[in-house]
């Protein structure tokens, strides 16, 4: 971690609102730091920091460990965004670790001055409680696919989401760049080999093609129908 003097908040979609003379005040009341690609930002279970965190540039990851200490990733926070708030609101200690996934420029604001930053602008507030509702629903649903999917539907759900239609080939649907297998399987809550055993899979059904560091999905359809009735299937076993 470095500490930074350069200050500007003017990227953050949370503030975006803000008059220039508000924004201004609040980034003299803000830390400023830089942190190279792979570093530790915080540690799940921190009693003793609550900050906000902005992320002014580039790319952060959310993770937690099982009890074998295989990483499990809840979310990439990217530049504009923020993280950190629950600690800053309830004052409990961080309910996960977060890793810098590239060299990173951002700033923390101490609780107190978050808190009253919410209530004098109380829409503000209402994106907070919308983005902690957000997050709610996606744990719910990554608590259900961890109780009725196995590890291969399971890197099939990610592949679904990860797959944008292809802008090259209009019509067709692509993973580009295609992330490291260890991410997906971070993301998937289970293991490198898995992914690479799910994707030829797929690959022998003719459903995806992989090329260096691109998937194409050459039949989305079915990808998404394979997605929908192996969770079907493993609901009707339960």
């Amino acid at each position: 971690m470095v500490n930074d003097d350069r200050t500007d908040l003017g990227g953050i979609e949370l503030l975006s609102g803000l008059d220039p003379e508000t924004l201004r005040n609040l980034e003299k009341r803000c830390r400023w730091y830089r942190f190279a690609a792979n570093q530790i930002i915080l540690d799940r279970g921190d009693h003793a920091e609550h900050d906000i965190y902005f992320v002014i540039k580039g790319t952060v990851r959310i993770v937690n460990y099982a009890a074998s200490g295989r990483e499990i990733a809840f979310a990439n926070v990217r530049e504009g965004s923020y993280f950190g708030e629950l600690a800053a609101i309830t004052a409990n200690p961080r309910s996960a670790s977060v890793v810098a996934v590239t060299e990173c420029r951002l700033a923390s604001l101490a609780p107190r001055e978050f808190q009253s930053l919410l209530l004098d602008n109380p829409e503000l507030g209402v994106h907070v409680i919308m983005r902690l509702a957000d997050i709610v629903l996606r744990c719910d649903k990554r608590i259900m696919d961890l109780s009725t999917l196995t590890a291969v539907q399971r890197v099939h759900v990610e592949l679904l989401h990860l797959a944008k239609p292809d802008t090259v080939a209009p019509g067709n649907w692509v993973v580009r760049p295609l992330p490291k297998y260890a991410d997906i399987a971070s993301r998937a809550s289970t293991t490198r080999e898995t992914v690479s055993r799910a994707v030829i899979q797929l690959a022998v059904a003719g459903i995806v093609e992989r090329k260096g560091q691109t998937l194409y999905v050459r039949d989305h359809e079915r990808l998404t129908e394979f997605v929908e009735r192996g969770a079907a299937l493993t609901l009707a076993a339960r």
